[in-house]
């Protein structure tokens, strides 16, 4: 089984003033998605098809499933900075260099099985499982050392599983320095890779552990010619050889490295059990063969905030910790299928525009840095209004050369989407491309009575739409919008226009009112719309008050008043948030009306809709005057209704 380590740089630690255990037991998967704040490990469990991902903030360890359903997690494992699973996928084991244990757990039901002490003032930071026993990483930077936990050892025994200072000192001087990166491989059981920490990072190591004693296989120390820094190393399957960095091959032999080759630049990786190569570069993963330099899959993860992979045992997938699109959002996790498989790059070119009923070409190419069969075939749909689920075109046989075309007529205007499907082989996963293409399509008439027509308040008004010659659709739909924001657009009408081409709506209006009319166009008719606005006035009247009788003068009945008496002028209009009232004051001279000096002016209404003013007494008699009120759009504090004027009241002041 194959474990992955998280560097230094990532398995961010983050102290806890507790460490109390809590324990959910695995159970039906659900359907959140795992997601870390600072990773802390992550490992795929072979025979039980489980991946365990370490959160050191949290503290918890979590397992999903391969399609990384969460199906539970162990709390309590506080700062726990990486994870290692046992050869039969039985026991998980946790790092928690926060509180100085190596935990296991059950793999199957997430039970603590046993929290080893690790007496250090520093670590456990890296572990790896190789041998039959737990290795272990400890220390500062200056101080690295390797220990081990001996799971057939009982505690509770009085002999102590865990074992201390066990880097072979003899060929390596002083050891390593800092809390090592560890990395094993299943293809050669026994054997441990150590990648040196700290300030300097350049020394490596592989290890012979299966006696139980580590032996040195091959050392590297400090002078950086193989590499200038480490913060990955991996055991690459067949042997003699250790990958650094995701990239950098260095062959061992006689206790010795020495550069081996490279694939393209990396940050980190994971080799999976046959050789194969997963590799985090930027915002990608890749995929290569042994030694290979082309990709073999390639993943666009939209980040370059990944923290860590590692293959799922069958090689079916990779399971990636992917940074979310906020810095401080941590990370999720992705499950990436057919690695081992080569993705073909395809394309597929439309035209932009083309005439419903003519023919177009599409071309396109495929290609693929393993070769593909002779002879592939493409699958093709065309998606549009006559087939919204696609319809199936023949099929596309590529050239020698990649390029593939083929012709079409479309049936259908508006978008058309083609699409060429390449199902994939033994060697190759499935790949799609498609393209859009804007059919033109003929315009229909469409048209909708009373535009600028204004009425009364409150009128019910039928606004009739008018729909020409289409093909297959004959619905429409008219909608109402009331002026002001406080009122939505709604829906008064969807239906099938009459055999005149007609479909009618109702308005009640009580508002200036945007009427539409939506026909939404069908295989060879485009949508259309149009609009109507119909105005409404407000309801305005005004009464007067102080009055000691009512007599004609002349045509018109006046409100006769003595001199020293002030008219009161009340006006009852439409309420509306802010709205004011304009009321005009004039008087009668030599044969005509004149506005009197500050007339008009405007007054706010209170909010069951009335103002009340008083005139002034004007001390004198025989004064003919007039007065009324009115709403003015925008003018009156909102543009909701149109203009509006009450009738005049006539006034007359006597002795």
């Amino acid at each position: 089984m194959r474990t992955r380590s998280i560097s230094t740089a990532t398995a961010l630690a983050v102290l806890f003033s507790s460490a109390a255990l809590s324990v959910v037991a695995a159970g039906t998967a659900s359907a959140a998605t795992a997601h870390v704040t600072s990773p802390g490990g992550i490992v795929a469990d072979g025979p039980l098809k489980r991946v365990f991902l370490g959160d050191s903030s949290a503290g918890t360890v979590a397992v999903t499933d391969y399609s990384g359903a969460v199906l539970g997690s162990v709390g309590g494992v506080t700062g726990v900075s990486d994870l290692a699973v046992s050869d039969d996928g039985a026991t998980v084991y946790a790092a928690a260099p926060q509180i100085h244990e190596i935990w296991a757990i059950d793999a199957a039901t997430l039970d603590v099985r046993t929290r080893y002490t690790v007496s250090t003032s520093y670590g456990p930071r890296h572990v790896a499982f190789s041998g039959g026993k737990v290795w272990f990483t400890y220390g500062d930077q200056w101080d690295g050392d390797l220990g081990s936990v001996d799971p057939t050892v009982d505690p509770a025994s009085g002999t102590d599983p865990v074992t201390l200072t066990q880097f072979p000192t003899e060929g390596t001087g002083s050891g390593i320095w800092g809390q090592g990166l560890l990395d094993t491989d299943p293809s050669q059981p026994g054997i441990l890779a150590v990648g040196e920490t700290g300030l300097s990072t350049d020394s490596m190591a592989v290890l012979d552990v299966s006696s139980g004693k580590p032996a040195l296989v091959a050392y590297h120390n400090g002078d950086y010619t193989l590499n200038n820094g480490i913060g990955d190393i991996d055991l690459v399957p067949g042997g003699t050889q250790v990958l650094v960095n995701g990239k950098d091959r260095d062959a061992y032999a006689d206790g010795k490295f020495k550069a081996a080759g490279s694939y393209p630049d990396g940050q980190f990786a994971d080799v999976a059990p046959n050789g194969v190569l997963a590799q985090v570069n930027g915002g990608k993963v890749l995929t290569y063969k042994p030694g290979a330099t082309l990709p073999l899959h390639t993943y666009d993860l939209g980040t370059s905030r990944t923290a860590a992979l590692t293959w799922a045992p069958d090689l079916t997938k990779v399971f990636a910790l992917v940074g979310t699109g906020v810095e401080s959002g941590g990370y999720n996790l992705k499950v990436l299928s057919g690695p081992t498989l080569n993705n073909p790059t395809l394309t597929l070119n439309a035209p932009s525009t083309a005439t419903r009923a003519k023919l177009l070409t599409v071309t396109g190419r495929i290609s693929a840095s393993v070769a593909l069969p002779a002879g592939v075939q493409l699958q093709v749909t065309r998606t549009d209004l006559d087939s919204p689920n696609g319809k199936a075109l023949p099929a596309v046989t590529v050239k020698a050369d990649g390029t593939y075309s083929f012709n079409d007529t479309p049936p259908a205007g508006g978008t058309v989407t083609y699409k060429a499907t390449y199902a994939g082989d033994t060697d190759h996963s499935a790949v799609s491309a498609s393209d859009k293409v804007a059919v033109s399509r003929t315009a229909t008439t469409l048209s909708l009575n009373n535009n600028g027509k204004v009425y009364s308040y409150g009128a019910d008004v039928k606004f009739t739409a008018h729909l020409g010659t289409t093909y297959k659709n004959r619905t429409v739909e008219i909608w109402a919008n009331p002026y002001g924001g406080d009122k939505p657009n709604k829906l008064l009408k969807t239906g099938t226009v009459d055999s005149s081409g007609n479909i009618s709506a109702t308005v009640d209006m009580t508002r200036d009112t945007d009427v539409t009319a939506v026909f939404k166009g069908d295989a060879r008719y485009a949508p259309k719309t149009v609009k109507s606005t119909g105005y409404a006035r407000v309801k305005v009247s005004t009464a007067v008050t102080k009055n000691y009788k009512k007599a004609a003068i002349g045509s018109h009945t006046y409100y006769w008043f003595h001199k020293n008496t002030s008219p009161v002028v009340t006006t009852t209009m439409t309420y509306y948030p802010g709205r004011k009232q304009r009321l005009e004051l004039e008087v009668y001279y030599n044969g005509k009306w004149y506005a009197t000096d500050g007339s008009p002016q405007y007054f706010a209404l209170a909010s069951n809709g009335k103002s009340a003013v008083s005139l002034g007494a004007p001390g004198e008699s025989g004064i003919k005057a007039r007065v009324r009120a009115a709403y003015i759009n925008n003018s009156s504090g909102d543009n909701v209704n149109s203009n509006t004027y009450s009738d005049w009241k006539y006034l007359y002041f006597s002795n």
